[in-house]
C-alpha cells in the first residue's frame, strides 16, 4: 500500500501527541451499506487506515447502517470484500452502528431529561420552512417548550410504534438563529416502520446520522474522525452532540477534500439508478468507477492507492484528470504484466509460397525487459490473421505497416511482402495474399534491404476466438460538478462509452488464461480475463500515455 506523505492531517496528529505522548491513534471508515464503494470511498480507506498505521494505531470498519430504507447485507459484504482487496484490514474491528441503537436511545432520553431535546410535530415540509435561510433566522417550533415528562412520555411512545412514519421528530435544541444551518434544532430521531436488516422490527425509530455518528466515534475510542469536506458544517453539531451527552475523552472531526475524478460520477444514487435501470451490467460493470467495477476492468489496489496518494491530500476543491489513473495501473502493468499477441479486428493473410498444412515455432519473449520471464513457442503457418489496421490498399504517408508494393516484418519471425487482395461483392478486403522472405526468420535479410514496419500477427488454425471489450468514458462532460441546473447526468451519458469485438483471435497459450489475470496484448493494450463472461477480455488501458507527470 502506497505510503502516505506528511499532511495537514497529521501536522494536527502530531501536536495532539506534543500534549498528550501517551494517545493510542484511533481511525475508523464508516461506510453506508445502501450501495457499493467507489473509488471516492478509496481516498477515505487510503487516509483513514494508513493514518492508523504510521502512528501505530487502530483502524475500525464502521457500517452506518441507521437507515434502514435503503441498507442490505448485499452492501454489506461487497464493502468488506472490498476493503480486503485493498489490503486495509480493519484493525480496531468490524463494527455496525446497529449494535449501538440501545445506548443512541440512551443518549436521546438523557438530552431530553437535561432540556437540550424535544419531540416536534412539524412535518418536513413546516420544518423547512421554520429553518430560515442563509440570511433569516429560523423560527421556532410550537412544539419547542414541551415539558421534560411530555417529551419523555412522546418519545417513548414513538419508540413503542404508536405513530406513523414522519409523524413526529426528536429534535436537538440548540439555537434557531445560528449562522449554521444544522444548528438550527436539527431532527435526530425519526419514525421509519421498516425492518433492519440486522436489528429485524425491533426499532421503529432511527437516530440520524449526524447524531449517531459521534455517538458511535466515541464510544468506540476513535480519537480522530476523518471526512470528507462536505461535512465541515456539521463539525459544530458533532462536537454538541460529544459535549451534551457528556463524552470524555472526546473524539475530534477532520475533514478532507473529496476525490473528484474527470469523467466520473461518485453519486451512489445515480449509479445505483444506472445499474437498477440496466444501463450498465451491474454495479462491477468496468466502466463504473466502483471498487468492483475498477477490479473487474482489471486495476490493481496498488494502483488505486498509488493514484490517490499522487492526488494528494489537502482541503482544497480539485477535479483529478482520470489519466493519472489509467497512468499508475499503465506504469505497474508495463512491468509485470506477460506479454502476449491477440488480432482484434482480424483479417487473413494467405502466405502463397508457405506449404498448406505446415507449422513451425518461433519463441517470442514473455517480458522483453525481464528475460528470467522466459519464452512461448508461437505456432506459423500459411494462412494467418493480422489487424484490420496494419493494411491499408490506398495507404498515407509514411504509413510503414503492409501495403501495395510494400513489405513488413511479422514480429519475431518473417518478412512478409504484400502481392495482392481478394475483394469481396461490397469491394472490402477479404483476404490479402502475400509471401515471406524464408530466410529471414528472426533474422534480416541477406541483401541488407532494410524493412521499418513490424506488425503483430497470429496463425488462424491455432489462434483462439474471444470477445474484447474497449472501454471510453462513462460521461462524455469533463467535471460532472458543472453540469448547468436544468440538465442531469444523463444528458451526458456516453453511448458509445464500450466497443465490443466479438471476432477477436488471442494466441493459444491464452487457453488457460485465469479471470482476473493481466497481460499486455503486444502494440494493442493492457488486458484482463474477465470474472464474469467466459473468453472474454476487457481492456485496461491502451499502451499510450499521454498524461504529464
Amino acid at each position: 500500500m502506497e505510503e502516505m506523505a506528511n499532511n495537514f492531517i497529521h501536522e494536527v496528529i502530531d501536536e495532539d501527541l506534543l500534549t498528550d505522548p501517551g494517545l493510542k491513534i484511533h481511525t475508523r471508515f464508516p461506510p453506508e451499506p445502501n450501495g457499493y464503494l467507489h473509488i471516492g470511498s478509496a481516498k477515505a480507506i487510503w487516509i483513514n487506515s494508513q493514518t492508523a498505521k504510521k502512528y501505530g494505531g487502530l483502524f475500525n470498519l464502521r457500517y452506518d447502517d441507521t437507515n434502514p430504507t435503503k441498507e442490505g447485507d448485499e452492501f454489506v459484504k461487497s464493502i468488506y470484500e472490498d476493503l480486503c482487496w485493498l489490503g486495509a484490514e480493519p484493525t480496531g474491528g468490524v463494527f455496525y452502528g446497529s449494535d449501538y441503537f440501545d445506548k443512541c436511545y440512551e443518549f436521546a432520553v438523557r438530552l431530553i431529561r437535561q432540556g437540550d431535546a424535544y419531540v416536534c410535530d412539524l412535518t418536513a415540509d413546516e420544518m423547512r420552512e421554520y429553518r430560515g435561510t442563509l440570511t433569516e433566522p429560523g423560527k421556532p417550533s410550537p412544539w419547542r417548550e414541551r415539558s421534560v415528562e411530555e417529551n419523555l412520555d412522546l418519545f417513548e411512545r414513538m419508540k413503542n410504534g404508536e405513530y406513523p412514519d414522519g409523524a413526529k421528530t426528536l429534535r436537538a435544541k440548540i439555537d434557531m438563529a445560528s449562522p449554521n444551518m444544522n444548528m438550527r434544532d436539527p431532527a435526530i430521531y425519526r419514525i421509519v416502520h421498516t425492518p433492519h436488516h440486522r436489528q429485524g422490527n425491533k426499532w421503529c425509530i432511527y437516530p440520524l446520522y449526524d447524531f449517531a455518528h459521534p455517538i458511535q466515534d466515541a464510544l468506540e475510542g476513535i480519537t480522530h474522525s476523518l471526512c470528507s469536506i462536505e461535512f465541515e458544517n456539521h463539525r459544530p453539531l458533532y462536537d454538541w452532540v460529544v459535549e451534551h451527552v457528556g463524552f470524555d475523552p472526546r473524539p475530534h472531526q477532520y475533514e478532507f477534500a473529496r476525490l473528484n475524478v474527470t469523467h466520473t460520477v461518485m453519486s451512489k444514487r445515480y449509479l445505483r439508478q444506472l445499474v437498477e435501470t440496466g444501463l450498465v451490467d451491474g454495479w462491477d460493470d468496468p466502466r463504473m468507477p466502483t471498487l468492483c467495477g475498477l477490479r473487474r476492468r482489471g486495476y490493481t489496489p496498488a494502483s488505486i492507492f498509488d493514484f490517490v496518494a499522487r492526488a494528494g491530500v489537502s482541503k482544497a476543491y480539485s477535479v483529478v484528470d482520470h489519466e493519472l489513473l489509467e497512468h499508475c495501473i499503465r506504469e505497474e502493468l508495463n512491468e509485470t504484466a506477460l506479454r502476449r499477441v491477440a488480432i482484434l479486428r482480424p483479417i487473413k493473410v494467405t502466405v502463397t509460397n508457405y506449404p498448406e498444412g505446415k507449422t513451425e515455432y518461433f519463441e517470442l519473449p514473455n517480458h522483453p525487459q525481464h528475460p528470467e520471464l522466459g519464452t512461448r513457442k508461437v505456432p506459423f503457418s500459411r494462412h494467418l490473421l493480422i489487424d484490420v489496421d496494419d493494411f491499408a490498399l490506398d495507404p498515407p504517408p509514411k504509413f510503414f505497416r503492409l501495403k501495395p508494393g510494400g513489405e513488413v516484418r511479422l514480429m519475431g519471425s518473417y518478412l512478409l511482402k504484400y502481392e495482392d487482395v481478394k475483394l469481396d461483392a461490397d469491394g472490402k478486403v477479404e483476404e490479402i495474399l502475400c509471401t515471406v522472405d524464408l530466410e529471414t526468420g528472426n533474422g534480416n535479410p541477406a541483401d541488407g534491404r532494410k524493412v521499418k514496419g513490424t506488425i503483430h500477427w497470429l496463425s488462424e488454425r491455432e489462434s483462439i476466438p474471444v470477445t474484447a471489450k474497449l472501454f471510453d468514458e462513462l460521461f462524455t462532460i469533463e467535471n460532472v460538478n458543472d453540469i448547468p441546473e436544468d440538465k442531469g447526468y444523463g444528458d451526458y451519458l456516453n453511448v458509445n462509452s464500450v466497443t465490443d469485438l466479438p471476432n477477436a483471435r488471442v494466441e493459444a497459450s491464452l487457453a488457460d488464461a485465469k479471470p482476473g489475470e493481466r497481460f499486455q496484448f503486444v502494440r494493442v493494450g493492457y488486458f484482463v480475463k474477465d470474472t464474469k463472461y467466459e473468453n472474454t477480455f476487457n481492456r485496461i488501458v491502451g499502451l499510450k500515455d499521454s498524461y504529464k507527470v
